[in-house]
């Protein structure tokens, strides 16, 4: 066990656990944050997605041990961001969630794709949104939730 500062959230946090446990656990079992999910556990399924310096970052086996210092965004954070509130809401508008398992890691994923760039092509979704399995075959939906926030994803 060792101490690693984790920046989350736009809080400080130290937590006191071995440096190769993955990011994902250490959320959900130290912070509490439990909006990234254990969906495949092999970063095949984007239900862990959190944002890392602002980029849609897998957690579920990534070690937090490389996360120290980094400013990572849960989807309980993305509400104070004015692009990943307006995802949230576009999200709910559309019905883009059915069991919403998947939905956080996917609400994550388009606030990065839509900060780095606000009128992104719909193969510029789709392939911002290509890591993420739903199950419930919403995809659909949330393709039309974001595209409903640009205008280059109607193309």
């Amino acid at each position: 066990m060792e101490e690693i500062v984790l920046h989350v959230n736009g809080g400080e946090h130290r937590i006191d656990a071995d440096p190769s446990t993955p990011l994902l656990f250490v959320l959900r079992n130290h912070l509490g944050l439990t909006g990234a999910k254990l969906g495949c556990g092999l970063e095949q399924c984007g239900a862990c997605a959190v944002l890392v310096d602002g980029r849609s970052t897998l957690t579920c086996s990534a070690p937090v041990g490389d996360f120290a210092g980094r400013e990572i965004v849960t989807a309980e954070g993305l509400a104070v961001d004015a692009v990943g509130a307006a995802v949230q809401n576009a999200f709910i508008d559309a019905g883009a969630a059915q069991c919403g398992y998947c939905t956080p890691g996917l609400v994550i994923a388009a606030t990065a794709l839509l900060t780095r760039n606000a009128s992104p092509s719909a193969a510029d979704v789709r392939d911002a949104l290509s890591p993420h399995l739903c199950r419930c075959g919403s995809h659909a939906r949330v393709l039309a939730a974001v595209a409903g926030l640009s205008t280059g994803a109607a193309e």
